[in-house]
C-alpha cells in the first residue's frame, strides 16, 4: 500500500468520521490505527509498536512539536491570570463602550488578526484570548469568532514577506532566490487575497448561513439573556490585558529574530527567514509570563498564590488541543510512513506532462486535498514546491511563480478546511469554540472562496498576469456574497436543540 493512493485513505476516514460523529479524538485514533495496520500489513504487532514507536513517541519526542505545546500551555496560564485578574472583563466592558456594533467588533477582530501576522499558532491563541469578551459582548458565536481567527491566521501569514510561513516557503525553493520568489508570488494567492475580502464582506453585508447561521442565532438568544449578569464590577482594569498581550507580541517577535541569529548580525528579514519559531514562541511566551506575574502582583489585583493557581488552570484549558495536536501529528507520521509524498510526487510529475497552462489549477486542487488529508500546510510545501520549481526552471518563469502560488494557496485551503489541521485545532481553541462546530461551519465558507480560486487560476494560466484575474476574482467574490444574501434573505435556519454556545433557546426566533 505504500506509495500509493492507499497512503492517504487513513486521514481521509479520520476526517470523515470527524465530521459525521462530530467525535474528534476517536476518529484520530481509528485513523492512526488504520494507518499503522496498513503500514504493517495487518500484522496486529507490528502496527503496534510502529504506532507507539513512530506515532505517538517520535512525534512527542520532536523538538518542535514540544516548543508548540508549551507555548500552547503557557499561553493558556497567561490567558487564566488575565481572567482571575478581572482583565478580559474590563476589556469587554471597555470595547462595549468603544465598540458600539456588531460589524464593528467582527472589523476589529479581523484588524487584529492582520496585525499579529508573524505566525499562525501566534495569531489564533493571541486574537482568540484578545477578542473573546468583545465577541462575547457582540453576540457573536463561538463558532463565528474561530472563523474570523482562522481565516486571518494562515490566509494572512501566507501573504506577509515577515512571516515563519514566508521563511518555510523560502528555504524549500533550491538553485532560486526563494524570497524574491515569494513576494512575486503574493498577487497570484487568490485563495488568501479572496478569503480576507469575503470573510470582510460576510461582515459587512451581514450575511451567514449554513451551519454558521444557527450558531449565530444561538449567541443571539443566549446573549440577551446573560447580559445583564455579565454587568458586574471588576477591579481589573483595560491595561491589565492590552498590556501583558503587548509585552507577549514584543517577546515573540524577539524571540523568533533571536533563533534566527539577529543579535549575532544577521538582518532582520534573514534572522526570520532562519528563524525557529517553536523555540522563539517558547522564549518570548515564557518571558510574558514572568512579566505578567510581576506585573499583576505589583498591580495588587491578584496575589502570588492567585498567580500561582492560574498554572494549572491554564494546563486544563489547553488539554484538548494538546491531544487533538497529538493524535494529528501520531496521524501525519502514519501517513508519512505509507510514503503519501512519494505518491503525490508522482502525480504531479504526471500532470506536468501536458497541459502547462491548466497546472496552476491542478496543482491548487493537489495542494488542497494533500493539504486537506495530512492536516499540514508546510509539509505540502515541502513536497510540491520543488517539484514546480524542476519543472518551469528552465522554461517559464510567469508560470513557476504562479504554480509557486497556486501550491501555496491550495495548501492554505486544504489546511482551513481539514479538521486534523493544527492551525483549525489552534482557532478553535483560541475561541473556546468545539472543534468539529468550527470546521463545520467554516467549511462551506471556505468551500466558495476555493471554487472561485480555481476558476481564477485557470484564466492567470492563460493570461500570465495577477492584475485582471485579482480584480475578477474580487468582484466574482463580492458577488457571490450578495447573491447568497439574496437568496436566503429573511429566512432563518431552526435552531439546533445542543451547541457550546448556549443552553436551550426561548421561544421565538431572532430576525435575521
Amino acid at each position: 500500500m505504500a506509495g500509493t493512493f492507499w497512503a492517504l485513505v487513513p486521514p481521509i476516514v479520520a476526517i470523515l468520521l470527524a465530521l459525521l460523529t462530530k467525535e474528534v479524538f476517536s476518529s484520530l485514533f481509528i485513523g492512526i490505527v488504520l494507518g499503522g495496520l496498513f503500514y504493517a500489513e495487518f500484522s496486529p504487532l507490528k502496527a503496534m509498536n510502529h504506532i507507539i514507536d513512530d506515532g505517538f513517541v517520535a512525534s512527542l519526542a520532536d523538538s518542535y512539536n514540544v516548543g508548540i505545546l508549551i507555548f500552547l500551555v503557557i499561553l493558556g496560564m497567561i490567558v487564566a491570570m488575565m481572567n482571575k485578574s478581572g482583565g478580559s472583563a474590563a476589556f469587554g466592558i471597555w470595547a462595549q463602550k468603544h465598540i458600539k456594533t456588531k460589524v464593528g467588533a467582527q472589523l476589529a477582530t479581523i484588524a487584529l488578526g492582520v496585525l499579529i501576522f508573524v505566525d499562525d499558532y501566534f495569531n489564533c491563541l493571541t486574537v482568540g484570548s484578545v477578542m473573546s469578551p468583545v465577541a462575547s459582548r457582540h453576540k457573536i458565536s463561538k463558532q463565528k469568532l474561530a472563523y474570523l481567527i482562522d481565516a486571518t491566521a494562515a490566509p494572512v501569514c501566507i501573504i506577509a514577506p515577515i512571516s515563519s510561513w514566508a521563511a518555510a516557503v523560502t528555504g524549500f525553493v533550491k538553485d532560486e532566490d526563494g524570497f524574491s520568489l515569494f513576494v512575486r508570488a503574493i498577487p497570484y494567492n487568490y485563495y488568501a487575497l479572496l478569503t480576507i475580502v469575503f470573510m470582510i464582506s460576510l461582515v459587512l453585508f451581514k450575511v451567514d448561513f449554513g451551519p454558521m447561521k444557527r450558531y449565530e442565532a444561538i449567541a443571539a438568544k443566549a446573549e440577551i439573556l446573560n447580559e445583564k449578569a455579565e454587568e458586574r464590577k471588576t477591579k481589573g482594569k483595560v491595561i491589565d490585558l492590552i498590556l501583558p498581550i503587548v509585552v507577549l507580541i514584543g517577546t515573540c517577535v524577539l524571540g523568533m529574530i533571536y533563533t534566527g541569529g539577529f543579535f549575532d548580525g544577521e538582518s532582520f528579514v534573514d534572522a526570520f527567514a532562519n528563524c525557529n519559531a517553536s523555540k522563539g514562541l517558547v522564549i518570548g511566551s515564557l518571558g510574558a509570563l514572568i512579566f505578567t506575574i510581576i506585573f499583576y502582583m505589583c498591580r495588587r489585583i491578584i496575589n502570588f498564590r492567585s498567580c500561582m493557581e492560574s498554572l494549572p488552570e491554564g494546563f486544563k484549558a489547553m488539554v484538548p488541543a494538546i491531544l487533538i495536536l497529538t493524535f494529528a501529528w501520531t496521524l501525519k507520521a502514519m501517513t508519512d510512513s505509507l510514503g503519501a509524498a512519494e505518491y503525490v510526487a508522482s502525480v504531479v510529475d504526471k500532470s506536468a506532462a501536458g497541459f502547462e497552462w491548466l497546472l496552476p489549477a491542478i496543482i491548487f486542487v493537489i495542494a488542497a486535498l494533500l493539504s486537506f488529508a495530512t492536516g499540514t500546510s508546510w509539509g505540502t510545501f515541502g513536497i510540491l514546491i520543488p517539484i514546480v520549481v524542476n519543472v518551469f526552471a528552465s522554461s517559464d518563469k510567469t508560470l513557476m511563480i504562479i504554480a509557486i502560488s497556486a501550491c501555496m494557496a491550495g495548501s492554505v485551503c486544504g489546511d482551513h478546511c481539514s479538521p486534523i489541521s493544527d492551525t483549525t485545532i489552534m482557532a478553535s481553541a483560541g475561541a473556546r469554540c468545539v472543534h468539529v462546530e468550527h470546521v463545520s461551519s467554516q467549511l462551506p465558507y471556505a468551500i466558495i472562496v476555493a471554487v472561485i480560486s480555481f476558476l481564477m487560476y485557470i484564466i492567470a494560466g492563460l493570461a500570465k498576469s495577477w492584475i485582471p484575474c485579482l480584480f475578477i476574482g474580487i468582484a466574482v467574490t463580492v458577488f457571490c456574497v450578495m447573491l447568497i444574501k439574496y437568496v436566503s434573505g429573511g429566512r432563518s435556519d431552526p435552531v439546533p436543540k445542543t451547541g457550546s454556545d448556549a443552553p436551550a433557546p426561548p421561544e421565538d426566533t431572532p430576525e435575521d
